[in-house]
């Protein structure tokens, strides 16, 4: 018995599944577990999939999640060293024999009149030598349907795994959907991760945020390469030159629709190979390498239209060799499609809510969830880069960071250099959004985007750019966006969407050295000169505000960054206060 059957035998016998199947990820396989989904196995009482109108929407379903089940729940997900200082301020934390012991408890018997279903999948291209291979454990189809789509899941990866012990390890069970009952747990030094009460995304695909970030984070800062909350994006210029970035956005703040961008410039185009998860490699040439571990995007669909993301709805109905699934979004009786606010057309006259009941325009109630997601293959995208299986990734010339701020940031700003790029990463913050369980608007600092995601301690996260900024011969450039600054009434300033395309070129004309920028106190911005406007809409006066640097404005966010690094100590990278200290020195501040 291998030590993968040794172990899935193991949590077998703590679960007790009716019968274990282990999935080789074909397409036969697909259909006959959605199949099954929507005639025999039942979710809290209901089927796990609805069939939808597959003449618009080729090859799609519909999932509705438990009520309670619709976010990730930050406040019950653990990562479980063994003391609390490497956890971090940036992560709950749980002795691991304790939370060992708590998740013994609600998971004996918890799969009784249930199959185990056994994922192997991998992270990354099979050729890659910075892939992973993995295995799965749940007991419900959804998620294993989620997970065929979201990663390279195929038999051959048992073989892959054979003898060795040292596999990533995902056990997932629903349970009784209890909210009590319900944690997250990761144990970074064992590449575990274990998961009770959830069906959400999140807390469920334990490929996506708990291995591909929490836990592939640590593993990244022993191994000495990053993962990333990162889309991964080519840029190709009117000559034909492809110009690779990454860009690091908390969610619902515009990431899918900047990795799909329908260019508003003619002459460039995007092309996609991630929009969520980037691991990034110091290549033997001295330039950051960067590979998407995920083959599929899980969205959010409120907002998402022909307007704001058209390359996303034509990947959503274009269905063949992989399912597409809608979870907690409303449905249009009438057509039996999908349908979230935000989508093109009228909202429909006959419609169920996310949990499928009679929908009443007029009520004010929200027919979709607002967290409600689509899951689709990234193969079904019409911007897939002709990179993306490329085994050795995309050479990165620029990363961006960006967030949702009504006030204070400029549309556009670059480092000056690599210890002011982490700190410029370090200092994000954006208004929160309905991804995670708490409330809307609220300003947080996420530095790099990876507050809820990194698997450690965050003030050694940034001592590790910093020691990765050592090794690179050939740094990418680094800068900040931000779409979402209004005027005085609450309007937007900036188009966004296809327009963003603006914004990248700048960006890849600074990496071309092709134009100059203006110094201020929190970095370099451009000359209006060199921005392209041609076309565009936009005032005087409102591109002024997008560019402008309030000093009053920076001297209570130098405060509120600093807050927040108290909040880790003495381990917070001198070279970080350093930054900050040379910031307040800029805007007149005492040190």
């Amino acid at each position: 018995m291998t030590p993968l059957e040794r172990w899935v035998e193991e949590q077998a016998a703590l679960t007790k599944p009716d019968k274990v199947y282990w999935c080789d990820g074909s397409e036969e396989e697909a259909h006959r577990l959605i199949e099954s989904g929507m005639k025999e196995e039942r979710v809290a009482g209901r089927p796990v999939f609805y069939e939808l109108n597959h003449a618009t929407f080729p090859n799609s379903y519909l999932h509705r999640s438990h009520p309670t089940d619709v976010a990730r729940t930050e406040h019950l997900t653990f990562v479980c060293h063994p003391d609390r200082e490497t956890a971090g301020a940036n992560n709950n934390w749980m002795d691991p024999e304790e939370a060992k012991e708590k998740m013994r408890k609600l998971s004996d018997g918890c799969m009784r009149g249930r199959t185990m279903y056994v994922l192997p999948y991998m992270m990354g291209h099979p050729d890659s030598p910075y892939s992973k291979a993995c295995i799965q454990l749940t007991d419900v189809s959804y998620v294993a349907i989620s997970m065929r789509i979201m990663t390279r899941m195929t038999k051959d990866v048992v073989g892959k795994i054979g003898q060795r012990g040292d596999f990533v390890k995902g056990l997932h069970s629903i349970g009784d959907f209890d909210p009590n009952k319900r944690f997250i747990m990761h144990f970074p030094d064992e590449h575990f991760v274990w998961s009770i009460g959830s069906g959400y995304g999140g807390n469920a695909l334990l490929g996506k945020k708990c291995f591909a970030l929490r836990i592939a984070s640590w593993i990244g800062l022993k191994e000495g390469w990053l993962a990333e909350h990162m889309v991964i994006m080519g840029i190709q210029d009117p000559a034909g030159h492809v110009t690779y970035v990454t860009a690091a956005l908390p969610s619902a703040c515009g990431k899918t629709n900047l990795a799909m961008l329908e260019s508003a410039l003619p002459g460039y185009k995007i092309w996609t190979i991630g929009d969520d998860i980037a691991w990034l490699n110091v290549g033997l040439d001295g330039r950051l390498w960067a590979i998407n571990p995920e083959t599929g995007f899980f969205g959010v669909a409120p907002g998402t239209s022909m307007k704001t993301n058209p390359n996303m709805m034509r990947t959503l109905k274009k269905g063949i060799f992989y399912p597409t699934l809608f979870t907690n979004t409303a449905l249009n009786i009438d057509t039996n499609e999908p349908w979230w606010e935000g989508m093109d057309g009228q909202a429909p006259d006959n419609a169920a809510d996310w949990q499928g009941n009679k929908w009443d325009a007029s009520s004010g109630a929200k027919a979709a969830h607002p967290n409600s997601r689509f899951t689709a293959s990234v193969y079904q995208c019409p911007t897939l880069s002709p990179e993306f299986d490329n085994p050795k990734g995309v050479p990165i010339s620029a990363v961006i960071f960006g967030g949702k701020r009504t006030h204070v940031k400029p549309l556009v700003v670059e480092g000056m250099n690599w210890q002011n790029n982490v700190f410029l990463g370090s200092r994000m913050g954006s208004e929160t959004t309905a991804a995670a369980t708490h409330q809307e608007g609220v300003m947080r600092r996420d530095p790099m985007a990876m507050l809820p995601f990194c698997g450690y301690n965050m003030a050694d996260y940034f001592g590790h750019w910093l020691k990765i900024g050592k090794r690179l011969i050939h740094p990418p450039r680094v800068f900040s966006v931000n779409w979402f600054r209004t005027d005085e009434k609450g309007r937007y300033l900036w188009p966004g969407f296809g327009e963003n395309i603006r914004v990248l070129k700048w960006i890849i004309d600074r990496v071309n050295s092709r134009v100059g920028a203006k110094e201020t106190p929190i970095g370099l911005v451009p000359h209006l000169k060199d921005f392209s406007l041609d076309g565009l809409n936009i005032s005087k006066e409102s591109l002024e505000k997008l560019f402008d640097v309030d000093a009053d404005e920076w001297r209570k966010e130098a405060g509120d960054i600093e807050e927040f690094y108290k909040k880790f100590g003495a381990r917070i990278p001198k070279e970080i206060w350093t930054e900050l200290h040379s910031l307040k020195a800029k805007l007149g501040m005492s040190q």
